[in-house]
């Protein structure tokens, strides 16, 4: 629950800056998951609801749609990016940890398709944000497919940028559609690039 009054226990000013920096995560965090089920033109008051404070507290912390969006779709880039070491250190295998962190990828891509609409016709913000996607999520995506084929299970070679661009492909009308299942067919994809057995 956050606080709406954005006051520390103790009301300290480090303990206000302490928990408005929690309140926005929890903003951050309760918007993405709104966005993932409903598209990111789901009202505010929804997004209220999920995170448990007044529509006032979300207007303050972002005064307009295209700043919640971007702020999301940072929370996002930033979370998928820290995701992927945990992720290969948890287990069981890297191409397991490859699998799961395409879900998250895949969550993202869903707030990602309505960014376009959100900006309208601010390219700069757009430009700015997908740099940022390319710097963090692309490295990350490279470690976990050089750790998979290190170990043997996926085949060598496979490009991460070239990999992302495929699931963002298979992606794409999932949110317009509610009978077309984009997890089912990234699902395929990441199970596809595993090594053939060996002829027996």
């Amino acid at each position: 629950m956050v606080n709406d009054s954005g006051q520390g226990a103790d009301g300290t000013p480090g303990a206000r800056r302490k928990d408005a920096r929690r309140n926005r995560q929890t903003l951050l965090e309760a918007a993405a998951t709104v966005f993932v089920t409903s598209g990111v033109e789901a009202p505010v008051r929804d997004i209220a609801a999920a995170a448990g404070v007044g529509m006032g507290t979300i207007y303050r912390h972002f005064p307009t749609r295209a700043d919640l969006v971007i702020a999301v779709y940072h929370h996002q880039i930033d979370a998928c990016a820290e995701a992927g070491p945990a992720l290969l250190a948890e287990g069981p295998t890297p191409h397991a940890a490859l699998g799961r962190w395409v879900d998250l990828f895949v969550d993202f891509l869903v707030t990602k398709h309505g960014l376009a609409a959100a900006l309208q016709a601010d390219n700069a913000r757009f430009q700015t944000l997908h740099a940022h996607f390319l710097d963090r999520l692309v490295p990350v995506c490279a470690h976990l497919l050089d750790a998979a084929a290190d170990s043997g299970e996926i085949r060598p070679g496979i490009e991460a940028l070239q990999l992302m661009h495929g699931i963002g492909n298979l992606c794409i009308g999932a949110d317009r559609d509610p009978d077309y299942d984009a997890r089912l067919l990234v699902g395929l994809l990441v199970a596809g690039l595993r090594r053939p057995d060996p002829a027996p």
